[in-house]
C-alpha cells in the first residue's frame, strides 16, 4: 500500500537519541549485562512439590491453543506439533514464544487434552537442553513455569524429571531477570519466581526465589498499577494480563501460606486493594459486546476475557465494585482515558500519554483517537494489532493513519519505529469535560506535531447530544495539510447518500449516518485487526481539514 512505502525511512541517529534518552539506568546496565555476562547454570539435582496447606481456586481460562489431534494454533496460524521444531527459524519469534508458553494447560476443557499435555511437557524437556534456544529466554520461561505449576495444582501429577526441570528453569530465571525491559516482562519474571518458590522445595533455592520475586513485586505493583486502576502501559490487553497476574498471585499465596511471612502478607495487601480498581478499569475500557477498546498494542484472544476475569475474581472473593460503566461520563485521570455512555451509545476516548516514558514498546501513535459503539455494535474503531514482527504491517498498525484520529503532513503523532521503539512522544494537555442542558463536551490537545513547521497543536472536541456526536478537529497552524480518519468496524458497509453524507449499515440495516460539515470527505479502504494473525478489510471516512479545521457528525 502506498502509505506503507512513504513511511519507510532509515532510522536516524537523532531518532536513537530521542529514544534512549528516556531509558532508566537499570535498563542500560541490564542491556550491558545481557551482552557481556553469561551466567553458569547448575542443573537442579532434585525438587519436590510443597504440601498445599491452603486452598487453590480454579484460575481464569482462555480459548484452547491445541486441538484434540495435537495441532497448535497461535496468532491465527495452525501447525502440526509433530512436524514443528521448537526453534524453527522459518517460524516467527512470537509464534515460537507461544509454543514455549504452554498456555493450553490452563485453557478451557484442558482436562480432555491431558494426555497431549503430558507428552508435550516430556518432549519439551528432552528437546530443549538447559539455557539453549527460544524456550529458555526469560519471558517464555516465566510463562511456562507458571503454566506447569497451574497444571499441577489442577490435579495433574508431575514426574521427578518435570519437577527437576521446573527447579532448573526457576534457577535460570533468577539469573536472567529482564531488567533491560522492565514493565510486564519484569512483572512476569517476579510472578514466576513467586510461583516456583511457593510450589517447590529445592535445595533452599525456593526461599530465595520467593523472597526475590516478592521484593520485585512490592516495587512494581505501585509503579505498574495506576491510581485509577489502569496498567501503566495503557493497553487494555496488557491490563487484562496484569489483572490475571494479580489474581494468580493472590491464588498461589493463599494456596501456600507461609507462617510468619510478613512480606507475603504485605504483598497480598498491595494486590488486594488494587484488584477491584483493575476490574473496574477493564470494564470501562470495554465495549458493550465485551470486546476491548483497541488502544496501543491490543488484540482479543490473548488474555482472558473480561467475563472470565470477573468470574475468577469472584472465586477469590473479589466482587466487581460499583462500576461507573453506565454513568454518562467517566474520566480515568491516571491513565488518561474517558468513557461516555449515553442511551444506546458508548464512546471510548484516548486522551492518554503513549505509556511510561522508559517503556513505551507497546505504544501506538494514537493520541486523541476514539472508538464508538451504537446499540451494542462497534461502529468506529482503531486499526488494532495483528503482529509484532518489524516490517510494513507492524509499522502501519502503530502509525497515526491506522487510528481514528488526525494525521498531520503524513506523519505520526508519536515517533514509533522498529517493532517496539518510540522516539518523540505526543503529550496530551488541556483535557476538559463540560456539560450543559443539551450537550456534553470532552476536549483535549496534544503537541505530537510540534517538530513540524508552524509547530501545530492538534485540538479535538467530542460534542455529545441526544442523538448525535460531533467531532471538531482544529490545528493551531492552518497552513499545513492534515486529515482526520474514522475507521469503520469491518462488519459494516457504507452507502453514499450525498457528497457529504454516508449511511453506515449492518446486514442492510442502517446503524448510523456520518456527515462532513467542514472539510472534504471521501471513503477509502482500510483494515482493522481484532486478533493476532487477522487483518480484515474495511472502510474509512477520510476527512481533509480545510484551513486547519474539520467538523464531522455521526447520527444514530
Amino acid at each position: 500500500m502506498f502509505w506503507l512505502a512513504r513511511r519507510r525511512a532509515m532510522t536516524s541517529v537523532a531518532t536513537y537519541i530521542r529514544t534512549i534518552r528516556y531509558l532508566r539506568a537499570v535498563q542500560i546496565v541490564g542491556r550491558a549485562r545481557r551482552k557481556w555476562f553469561h551466567p553458569r547454570l547448575v542443573v537442579a539435582s532434585r525438587a519436590f512439590p510443597r504440601a498445599m496447606t491452603g486452598r487453590w481456586s480454579a484460575p481464569a481460562r482462555i480459548a484452547a491453543r491445541l486441538t484434540a489431534e495435537g495441532d497448535a494454533r497461535f496468532l491465527g496460524i495452525e501447525r502440526k506439533l509433530d512436524q514443528t521444531a521448537w526453534d524453527d527459524p522459518s517460524i516467527s519469534r512470537l509464534w515460537r514464544y507461544n509454543l514455549h508458553y504452554f498456555d493450553d494447560l490452563a485453557a478451557y476443557d484442558s482436562a480432555s487434552r491431558a494426555h497431549l499435555h503430558s507428552a508435550l511437557v516430556e518432549r519439551w524437556i528432552a528437546e530443549n537442553p538447559a539455557h539453549r534456544g527460544t524456550g529458555w529466554e526469560p519471558f517464555p520461561t516465566s510463562r511456562r513455569i507458571v503454566n506447569w505449576i497451574k497444571w499441577a495444582l489442577d490435579g495433574n501429577a508431575l514426574s521427578a524429571d518435570v519437577l527437576r526441570s521446573l527447579a532448573t528453569q526457576a534457577r535460570w530465571l533468577a539469573m536472567c531477570i529482564e531488567w533491560h525491559l522492565l514493565g510486564n516482562h519484569l512483572f512476569s519474571n517476579a510472578k514466576a519466581l513467586m510461583f516456583a518458590g511457593s510450589f517447590l522445595k529445592s535445595d533452599g533455592d525456593d526461599e530465595q526465589w520467593r523472597a526475590r520475586g516478592g521484593r520485585i513485586l512490592a516495587r512494581e505493583i505501585p509503579e505498574q498499577v495506576l491510581a485509577d486502576g489502569g496498567h501503566f502501559e495503557r493497553s487494555p490487553m496488557y491490563h487484562a494480563a496484569a489483572l490475571e497476574d494479580a489474581l494468580d498471585l493472590i491464588n498461589v499465596m493463599r494456596a501456600f501460606p507461609m507462617r510468619s511471612d510478613s512480606a507475603r502478607l504485605r504483598l497480598e495487601d498491595l494486590l488486594s486493594v488494587r484488584i477491584p480498581g483493575m476490574l473496574r478499569w477493564l470494564r470501562l475500557l470495554s465495549h458493550p459486546d465485551g470486546s476491548m477498546g483497541l488502544f496501543n498494542d491490543c488484540a482479543e484472544g490473548v488474555a482472558p476475557t473480561l467475563a472470565e476475569l470477573i468470574r475468577y475474581a469472584a472465586r477469590l472473593g473479589f466482587a466487581m465494585p460499583r462500576c461507573a460503566a453506565d454513568e454518562e461520563v467517566v474520566v480515568l485521570p491516571g491513565s488518561g482515558y474517558v468513557r461516555v455512555a449515553q442511551n444506546t451509545v458508548v464512546a471510548l476516548l484516548d486522551l492518554a500519554p503513549v505509556g511510561p516514558d522508559y517503556i513505551p514498546g507497546h505504544a501506538h501513535a494514537d493520541t486523541l483517537s476514539f472508538e464508538l459503539s451504537v446499540s451494542g455494535r462497534r461502529v468506529i474503531v482503531n486499526g488494532g494489532t495483528s503482529e509484532y514482527s518489524d516490517g510494513p504491517v507492524r509499522r502501519w498498525e502503530r502509525s497515526t493513519a491506522a487510528h481514528s484520529t488526525v494525521e498531520v503532513a503524513g506523519r505520526n503523532s508519536s515517533e514509533v519505529w522498529g517493532a517496539f521503539r518510540v522516539g518523540r512522544r505526543a503529550r496530551p494537555s488541556a483535557v476538559a469535560v463540560k456539560r450543559d442542558a443539551d450537550e456534553l463536551m470532552i476536549s483535549g490537545s496534544h503537541d505530537g506535531y510540534r517538530y513540524l513547521r508552524g509547530r501545530p497543536i492538534h485540538h479535538r472536541a467530542w460534542h455529545f447530544s441526544r442523538s448525535q456526536l460531533e467531532i471538531v478537529d482544529r490545528l493551531s497552524c492552518a497552513a499545513i495539510s492534515a486529515r482526520a480518519r474514522f475507521i469503520l468496524s469491518p462488519d459494516l458497509t457504507v452507502v453514499e447518500l450525498s457528497p457529504r453524507t454516508w449511511s453506515i449499515r449492518h446486514a442492510g440495516r442502517q446503524i448510523a449516518d456520518i456527515s462532513v460539515l467542514v472539510g472534504v470527505g471521501s471513503v477509502t479502504d482500510a483494515w482493522s485487526s481484532m486478533r493476532f494473525g487477522e487483518r480484515r478489510g474495511t472502510k474509512c471516512l477520510d476527512v481533509e481539514l480545510e484551513r486547519g479545521c474539520a467538523r464531522t457528525v455521526i447520527r444514530w
